[in-house]
Parts: structure tokens; C-alpha cells; sequence
């Protein structure tokens, strides 16, 4: 007999949902069975990403445009969720921003401010008010996925910032691990490595290497990225995958330097 979380209707709030790998993810989600909380900045392409999903079985949308950087803003939108679909089991923090790929002592402290904003402050954010409602939910508990990145390990060159925070990512990783245990709360990191998308045009033209070279890099196709995270979002609450790298096989991570 499938118990009573087995059977509800899940659902599954995806930042950075309006390109990419948050795209993508929302495909395979939906695939899934997974009702969706789209949100971003660009609340016309959240409509975009919603006009591409597959509308069989009776799934739902919502889009909601947010500033994942901004307290207010994220506290709207996970009210919102709750209002429309009165739960949440999955919460993909997927928002993310570089900065200029310039020497640290270059960097202007605004643009630190913003990539540690978007990326760390932002999934802290997103975190503390799905963690609010996962506790408080019946049946309780639910999922939280944080993309991480093969920076979390290895920088690149000229990358202090983002760098930082997909190590810090890793931390808050482990430490909604340990204290959403107790709540059935799971906690995964998802590092991914050259996926095809927008972002990662410059792979076709070259990267700089710790070498000083600049190489083009293999990528590999943003879909696989969406299959992953719906993999990990469809595991049951009693078994977790707390970290998992997908990468194009021969970019230079392993041995990268």
C-alpha cells in the first residue's frame, strides 16, 4: 500500500527558472508529475519556460517574478507557493551570478556584493522560508537541492567571488543536512560542470586556465542537468544523494591546475 506521501500532489519551486539549467530543470520536473513554482527577475521568460512544459496530467504552474537577494521579495514568493498549492516538497536554488573576470584586487566591492547576494544570501533566503513550511506541513518534511558547481572545488582563474560562495554553498549544504534531519528536511548539492547553456557560450571560443592558456572546454547538454535534479527530487525523504558532480567527461576539472 503506498503510503500518504507517496500520493499527494508534489510540489517544487525552482529559482533561476527563466533559461538554463532552472529550464531545464523545470521540464523534468513536470515530466515528473511535479506541480511548479517558476521564479526569477525576468518574469517574461518564467512565461516562457511555462509555455514550454508539457500540460498533460493536470499539473499546475505558477510564475512568480522575484529577487532571490531581497527578504521581502523571497518572502512573497514562498507565500505565494504556499497559497496556491499548499505545500512545498522540493526547493531548487538554482539562482546564480558571476562577476567581470578580473584579478581579485580589480573587483569592485558591487559587484562582490551582488554575486554573494544572488548566490549565498539568496539560497539562505530561499532555505529559511521552505524550511518554515516543509516543518510545518502534513505529511512534513521535503527536499532541498542547491546547485553548487565544480567551483565549490576548483576555482577558476579570476573568480574569487563566485568561487566563494559555491564553497560557501557547500556549508550551508551540510548544515541543512544536520539540522533539517530531525524535520524529514533532506538536503542535497548538485555541482555541475559546463553544461550547454547561455552562460557557458565563452566554452566554444575559450577559458582561461590556471596555465594562463586559453582553451576552448567540452560541454554537454543542459537536459542531463534537468534529468539529475529530477532523479534526486524524486528519491524518497529516508534516502538523501548529498553531493553529486555532472560534468562534460573531458572538461579539465579532474587535474584541473
Amino acid at each position: 500500500m503506498p503510503s500518504t506521501a507517496d500520493t499527494i500532489a508534489k510540489t517544487a519551486l525552482i529559482t533561476g527558472a527563466g533559461s538554463g539549467i532552472g529550464r531545464a530543470a523545470a521540464a523534468a520536473l513536470n515530466r515528473d508529475g511535479f506541480s511548479l513554482v517558476l521564479t526569477g527577475r525576468n518574469a517574461g521568460r518564467l512565461e516562457e519556460t511555462a509555455d514550454g512544459l508539457d500540460a498533460d496530467g493536470g499539473r499546475r504552474t505558477l510564475t512568480h517574478a522575484a529577487d532571490v537577494s531581497k527578504p521581502s521579495d523571497v518572502e512573497r514568493l514562498f507565500e505565494a507557493a504556499r497559497s496556491e498549492f499548499g505545500r512545498l516538497d522540493v526547493l531548487f536554488n538554482n539562482a546564480g551570478t558571476g562577476t567581470s573576470p578580473v584579478p581579485l584586487e580589480e573587483l569592485p566591492v558591487e559587484e562582490w556584493d551582488q554575486c554573494v547576494g544572488t548566490n549565498l544570501t539568496g539560497a539562505f533566503l530561499c532555505c529559511r522560508q521552505a524550511m518554515r513550511i516543509m516543518k510545518r506541513q502534513d505529511p512534513r518534511g521535503g527536499r532541498i537541492i542547491n546547485n553548487g558547481s565544480v567551483s565549490a572545488y576548483a576555482p577558476r582563474p579570476h573568480s574569487a567571488a563566485y568561487t566563494a560562495t559555491k564553497h560557501a554553498i557547500s556549508g550551508l549544504t551540510k548544515s541543512i543536512s544536520l539540522d533539517g534531519r530531525k524535520h524529514d528536511i533532506a538536503c542535497s548539492q548538485i555541482d555541475i560542470g559546463n553544461a550547454e547553456t547561455d552562460m557557458t557560450k565563452k566554452s566554444r571560443t575559450g577559458l582561461p586556465q590556471a596555465s594562463g592558456e586559453i582553451r576552448t572546454e567540452p560541454v554537454f547538454d543542459v537536459d542531463r542537468v534537468g534529468d539529475a535534479v529530477a532523479y534526486i527530487a524524486g528519491l524518497p525523504l529516508d534516502v538523501n544523494i548529498q553531493f553529486m558532480t555532472i560534468m562534460a567527461t573531458k572538461m579539465p576539472f579532474i587535474g584541473r591546475g
